[in-house]
């Protein structure tokens, strides 16, 4: 049994491999324009909003699109990726289940848009969901933690963030979590309350306090 007053959890890489998703339609949109979009153009977006990543891939691609049609492209892209299949990764619905069998609220704090998220959240057991779409300050802001916390009713220094990307831990620390990291894509630094894992994969919720416990 952990002792945090809620877990917090990211979407994108860390739930769901989203990510290759993302990339693939970021490459359909610059192929479309007949641009070039590179594996290093595709990492630098990991984490972050998607409005700032329409507004990179807008500058990027010098393409006559708004942000907010080329952050609708992607966003239909992802759906329909997802309608036809959910590629889970390793340990989280089995950790997100296992908490859930104890009583330990939990929530999703994704900067996916709620057309992406609900339907992952609906199969999920989250008492509260966070989304691009609903903040106006976005990761790497502390406002998406903060609110999820608010949400559940505790303190977010009191909460356990599980997190992928840079951006993404750097919200949960801001807010007062700590943060456990599975890096995927991009690399994550250390920092304090921060702990990296290689997966999720066999970690039950009796881990989890044990991982942030001072060394002896």
């Amino acid at each position: 049994m952990t002792s945090y007053a809620a877990v917090l959890w990211d979407l994108d890489g860390t739930i769901v491999d989203t990510e290759p998703l993302w990339m693939a339609a970021e490459h359909a949109l610059a192929e479309r324009h007949g641009k070039i979009w590179t594996e290093e153009d595709a990492l630098e977006l990991v984490g972050n909003s998607l409005i700032v990543s329409g507004e990179y891939i807008r500058t990027k691609l010098e393409i006559d699109m708004t942000a907010e049609a080329i952050v609708e492209y992607l966003v239909d892209s992802l759906v329909a990726s997802l309608r036809e299949h959910i590629d889970w990764r390793p340990g989280a619905r089995e950790l997100i289940a296992a908490l859930a069998a104890e009583g330990v609220p939990q929530a999703l704090v994704t900067m996916s848009y709620t057309a992406i998220a609900e339907p992952i959240a609906a199969a999920l057991p989250f008492a509260a969901v966070v989304t691009g779409d609903t903040v106006s300050r976005p990761k790497p802001h502390p406002d998406p933690y903060l609110l999820a916390a608010a949400k559940l009713g505790v303190d977010a220094s009191d909460c356990l963030a599980i997190e992928d990307s840079r951006t993404g831990a750097a919200s949960a620390t801001a807010a007062g979590c700590d943060v456990l990291v599975i890096p995927h894509f991009v690399t994550v630094p250390e920092a304090e309350r921060r702990v990296l894992l290689p997966t999720l994969a066999g970690l039950t919720p009796d881990h989890l306090d044990s991982l942030f416990a001072p060394a002896s």
